[in-house]
C-alpha cells in the first residue's frame, strides 16, 4: 500500500484529489494533508511515506522552494499544477510525474503505476543496503556504515578525527582524506560511532578520543592530531575527563 501526503494551499483541491485517490484505495492511502507548506516540511522531515502530491503555486513559497527546504526526500514526488508550463521544470526537480488540474482519472491511474514502480525500486534498494550494513558490521568491526543521500559510505573509525555539526548536516573530518558533508544531524552520528572511541564533547562536535594530542584545561579546548582546536563544553567536562 502506497502511503501518500498531499500539500496544497487550496482545501478544495485537497478534497478533490483525495476523492480521486479514493478510487484507487487498494493501491494508495492518503495519510496526511497540509495547506501550510511550513507545517508539511516539519512532518515530512520526520515521517515515512512513499509519495508526495505537491502543488506548485502556493502563496508563502512555491513548490520548488518547498522541495529545496526538505532534508528528507526519500519518496516519489508528483507535481500538481493548473499550468502546463511548469511540467518541464517539475521533472528537472526529480518529480516522477506531474498532473494538470483538474486532475483526470486516467492520468492519475498512470501516475499511481509510476509511484508503485518507484516504491518497488526503493524497497529493493533498501534490502541491498540492509545486507551491506549487516555484512560490514559483522565482518569488520572497525568499519562504520553511514546511509545518506541515497548512498552508503564505509569509513574506518580510526580515520575519523572529529565530526562537526551544521544544523541538519554534519561534516566528517578525516585524517588523510577530504572532508565529507552528509545530511545527518550530530545526534544521528553519535548513534553510529563507537561509544568507547568517540565522545560528544560539545553541542557541535564529536571527537575521536584516540586522536587527541593535547587538552588545554585552563582555556577549555582539546587539540587534535590535525591541530584543530575543539571546545569542551563546561557541562561535559567531567564526563570527558572520565572518558580519558
Amino acid at each position: 500500500m502506497i502511503k501518500a501526503v498531499i500539500v496544497d494551499d487550496e482545501p478544495k483541491a485537497i478534497q478533490s484529489l483525495t476523492w480521486e485517490l479514493s478510487n484507487f484505495k487498494d493501491d494508495i492511502e492518503v495519510i496526511k494533508t497540509f495547506t501550510s507548506p511550513e507545517d508539511a516540511i516539519d512532518y515530512l522531515d520526520n515521517s515515512a511515506l512513499d509519495c508526495l502530491f505537491l502543488d506548485i503555486q502556493m502563496p508563502t513559497m512555491d513548490g520548488f522552494q518547498f522541495l529545496g527546504k526538505l532534508t528528507n526526500k526519500d519518496f516519489a514526488v508528483v507535481i500538481t499544477t493548473a499550468y502546463n508550463e511548469f511540467a518541464i521544470k517539475a521533472l528537472k526537480h526529480e518529480a516522477i510525474d506531474y498532473l494538470l488540474k483538474p486532475i483526470d482519472s486516467d492520468d492519475l491511474k498512470e501516475t499511481i503505476k509510476k509511484v508503485k514502480k518507484h516504491s518497488s525500486k526503493k524497497l529493493n534498494s533498501n534490502k541491498i543496503e540492509e545486507v551491506l550494513v549487516n555484512f560490514t558490521s559483522k565482518f569488520n568491526q572497525k568499519k562504520i556504515t553511514i546511509n545518506t543521500d541515497g548512498k552508503l559510505i564505509f569509513l574506518d573509525a580510526d580515520d575519523i578525527l572529529f565530526v562537526e555539526s551544521d544544523g541538519n548536516y554534519s561534516t566528517i573530518v578525516l585524517e588523510n582524506d577530504p572532508k565529507i558533508v552528509i545530511t545527518k544531524k550530530l545526534k544521528e552520528m553519535s548513534e553510529v560511532l563507537p561509544e568507547n572511541q568517540f565522545f560528544r564533547i560539545h553541542n557541535s562536535y564529536i571527537i575521536n578520543l584516540k586522536k587527541i594530542k593535547e587538552f588545554i584545561k585552563n582555556e577549555g579546548y582539546v587539540v587534535m592530531e590535525s591541530n584543530d582546536r575543539i571546545p569542551v563544553a563546561r557541562q561535559r567536562k567531567s564526563d570527558f575527563l572520565e572518558k580519558l
